[in-house]
């Protein structure tokens, strides 16, 4: 369960949030279950944060931090992670049908079972990520780098 406090600094504003986190410097960021639909969290720093099964559909987090962060049963459908650093993100199972990913970093990323379903990931750097029994159907993966990763069993 999110921690509320944490939350209620997020609702104040990135600004109020990426000052705060800079202040703390922690990595112990509790958002699970958040209800963060259609928020605009552009550019915010949620690297390491703990996202399990948050609504973060329709979310704008273009260029955010989420380095680290557990995403995993995320629905994050139809959300904008354009430039986004999703490095060693954990992504299973995560709901990311019709997200925008363009030039996202996933490298390292673990999306076991997620769902790109109509995903725009058109120049996203996918080296090294386990998008084993991933769901790619109609996926855009113009310019994508998949060096090195793992494609076992994926739905395209």
């Amino acid at each position: 369960m999110a921690d509320q406090a944490q939350l209620e600094r997020l609702r104040q504003g990135v600004s109020a949030w990426n000052a705060w986190r800079a202040e703390i410097k922690t990595s112990d960021v509790d958002l699970s279950g958040a209800d963060l639909e259609g928020a605009d969290l552009g550019e915010a720093d949620l690297s390491g944060a703990d996202l399990i099964g948050a609504h973060l559909a329709g979310a704008n987090l273009a260029r955010a931090d989420l380095n680290g962060a557990d995403l995993t049963e995320a629905d994050l459908h139809g959300a904008q992670l354009t430039g986004a650093n999703l490095r060693w993100a954990d992504m299973i199972e995560a709901k990311l049908a019709g997200a925008n990913l363009t030039g996202a970093d996933m490298r390292a990323a673990n999306l076991r079972w997620a769902d790109l379903a109509g995903a725009n990931l058109t120049s996203a750097a996918l080296n090294g990520a386990d998008l084993s029994q991933a769901n790619l159907t109609g996926a855009n993966l113009t310019g994508a780098d998949l060096t090195g990763a793992d494609l076992t069993d994926a739905k395209r």
